[in-house]
Order: C-alpha cells, then sequence, then structure tokens
C-alpha cells in the first residue's frame, strides 16, 4: 500500500481528508478536499454488510473496503468518531471490532487518524453540540452543494466528521488538532 501521510512540510493549501463514520453494519465514508475556506466531496457511500452476515464476515468486508477508498482517492489524514460508552458490553465490543478493521488499512499506510467527539463534530458543523441527525445532513449538504436528503446518515455523518477535521486542521495553523490515534 502507498505511504500518504501529510508531510510537515506540505503547504496547507489544499488536504484530502477521509471521514468515517463507523458501525458493523454500514459504515459511511466521505473524501473531501479542503483549504480550510472551501470544501469539495470527492467521493461519498456506505460500506455495507448484510444483516445475517457473521462477525468475521463484517469486519472483513469493512477492513477490504476501507483499504479500497484510501487505495483510489489517496486521503492524506483520517477524521473517526470516537467510541461512545455503552452500557451493553457486547455492543461495545462489536463497535471496538469495527473501528479495528478500518483503522487497520488506514494505518499500514501511515495515514494519521484523528478521533473527534459527537458534539465536538456537531459544533463544527452546525454550531451547535446538540443538533440532531437532519440538521446536520441540511448543513453538511449546503456546505458541500450536495442533495442529502436521498443520502444515509451514515454518509452525510461521515462528511459531517471529515469537514470538522478540515476546520481543526486549519484553525490556528492546527493548534486545536487533537493526538493521531
Amino acid at each position: 500500500m502507498k505511504n500518504n501521510a501529510i508531510n510537515p512540510e506540505r503547504s496547507r493549501s489544499q488536504v484530502r481528508i477521509l471521514g468515517l463514520d463507523v458501525a458493523l453494519r454500514k459504515t459511511g465514508y466521505g473524501i473531501i478536499d479542503s483549504n480550510g475556506q472551501t470544501f469539495k466531496v470527492i467521493d461519498c457511500g456506505l460500506i455495507s454488510t448484510p444483516q445475517k452476515a457473521p462477525l468475521s464476515e463484517c469486519l472483513r468486508r469493512l477492513h477490504s473496503g476501507v483499504g479500497e477508498v484510501v487505495d483510489e482517492y489517496a486521503p492524506q489524514m483520517t477524521g473517526i468518531e470516537s467510541g461512545f460508552f455503552y452500557k451493553n458490553a457486547k455492543t461495545a465490543m462489536l463497535l471496538g471490532s469495527a473501528r479495528g478493521a478500518v483503522i487497520g488499512p488506514i494505518a499500514e499506510t501511515g495515514i494519521p487518524i484523528y478521533e473527534y467527539s459527537p458534539r465536538r463534530i456537531k459544533q463544527a458543523v452546525c454550531g451547535y453540540g446538540n443538533a440532531d441527525k437532519k440538521q446536520i445532513s441540511r448543513l453538511v449538504g449546503q456546505m458541500l452543494s450536495l442533495n442529502t436528503e436521498e443520502m444515509s446518515d451514515d454518509v452525510t455523518d461521515a462528511l459531517g466528521i471529515a469537514i470538522c477535521h478540515a476546520h481543526t486542521y486549519f484553525t490556528n495553523q492546527g493548534a486545536f488538532l487533537p493526538e493521531p490515534v
């Protein structure tokens, strides 16, 4: 696999960002190019697995699907949503497995991965940390000049994560950028 890690010497004129909304059955992805003030959608979609597929098949599809996206679009950095706190241990373990499956192919290329809380993503996109899915979808559509009415929430959330990372990366020369995962 290619090494797409960002070079610190590189100008901050434009970067390619992969946003991922990770789930076991439907993982949304969004690729944007941004210079900090403008955003251009390169691609977005879902990596899906059938409801009845065994865990190993779901993880294989997630791993290979993200690997294909990374190979095709060569993002320079990735944003993902940080894990939630679940009362159900089984749910937490399944999501942790899915996150590992998508982080693996990205980490193999050396692309830095940054985590953002749901509240921070909502604040970056909507200006309000308690925004609902419809608000996120509508504002993502406006920012990216996309019709998001027919899009899955997983896809619009992934694009929102990419937008959040772009804002963070370009604000104060990345002073508020979290440590990579």
